[in-house]
């Protein structure tokens, strides 16, 4: 089982935590729920119709909960990587945490922790690949951080699986699909 540290808690961020957690995989999420979110009203938003973003907020986090992860109200300040690249150290005022991945799903926030980490930057947006790669070993990034002027939170949240999705690969050995069977009929 690895750790996961993800510093975020909007869209991507809780959408990336559900997809671990169910994977039964170590995961913390580190927010202050201050997330865009809660100006939003989500009627893009595949299978839902109309919702305000703050109750939109309140169900992803109890799921995400509910799930096995943990969410932890505190800003981080400070990311460090370990001397052997390996596992990360993620720093709050009032907690330290040992990580093996991170995912950055915060917007601009979060950008600075990204250039500490040394992840590329391209303007604006910390660069990734098609899975959310950054250029470092181990640390993703989704949603505002990685498109700032083009945010909508079904691409933040899709953003977030995918990095999810990778991270279960890479610990499994093996391509993980995350989809759900119908029960058999008798």
């Amino acid at each position: 089982m690895a750790r996961i540290g993800i510093i975020g808690d909007g869209p991507a961020g809780l959408s990336a935590a559900l997809f671990l957690a169910r994977g039964d995989q170590d995961t913390i999420v580190f927010g202050t729920d201050e997330t865009a979110m809660h100006w939003a009203h989500l009627h893009n938003y595949l299978g839902i119709e109309d919702l305000g973003g703050t109750a939109f907020q309140r169900t992803a986090r109890g799921q995400v909960e509910a799930a096995g992860a943990t969410l932890r109200a505190h800003e981080v300040t400070e990311v460090r990587v370990a001397a052997d690249g390996a596992s990360f150290t993620i720093v709050t005022a009032d907690t330290t945490d040992e990580v093996d991945y991170v995912v950055l799903a915060g917007g601009k926030a979060v950008q600075s922790l990204a250039e500490a980490l040394g992840a590329e930057r391209d303007g604006g947006h910390v660069v990734v690949d098609t899975e959310q790669r950054t250029a470092v070993d181990r640390v993703y990034a989704a949603g505002r951080v990685v498109r700032p002027e083009r945010s909508q939170a079904v691409i933040s949240a899709g953003a977030g699986a995918i990095a999810a999705l990778d991270i279960l690969s890479r610990e499994s050995g093996k391509d993980v699909h995350d989809w759900d069977s119908p029960p058999k009929e008798d």
